[in-house]
């Protein structure tokens, strides 16, 4: 049995989200434009597997399309042109962390990469029977 509201879901939208993602329109922006929330456009990507395919179709010709415009706009003219690599880096890592990212992970392991012990470990021992109180 159905529960809820009918989804609004149409499989033309496919074709709209990755023509968007050509654009370099964002997941947020493309919402948008089909007039659902961000929330909706994952549901339906977690539903529908052609949704999903336009979605990951999406974000791959976004990145291009900013990676384009970077090579063509993140230009200083002063004494020749060229690249602007601080804002060309700033925009993007922001734009696509798991790519471009600046961050460093670091992780503190204990002796032989065992997890380090953390806290006070307390032991509790009997006391001597023969040992006076």
């Amino acid at each position: 049995m159905n529960r809820g509201r009918p989804t609004d879901y149409d499989p033309a939208y496919c074709e709209k989200v990755v023509e968007l993602g050509a654009l370099g329109k964002s997941y947020e922006q493309i919402a948008s434009v089909l007039g659902v929330t961000y929330r909706t456009m994952l549901n339906w990507r977690d539903t529908y597997p052609d949704f999903f395919r336009a979605m990951e179709e999406s974000k791959a010709r976004e990145m291009a399309w900013w990676e384009d415009l970077a090579q063509t706009h993140m230009v200083e003219h002063k004494d020749g042109e060229r690249l602007n690599p601080s804002l060309w880096s700033r925009s993007m890592s922001a734009r696509f962390p798991n790519k471009y990212s600046d961050r460093i992970k670091q992780e503190i392991t204990g002796e032989n990469g065992a997890p380090l012990l953390t806290g006070i470990q307390v032991t509790f021992v009997k006391p001597d029977e023969s040992s006076p109180a």
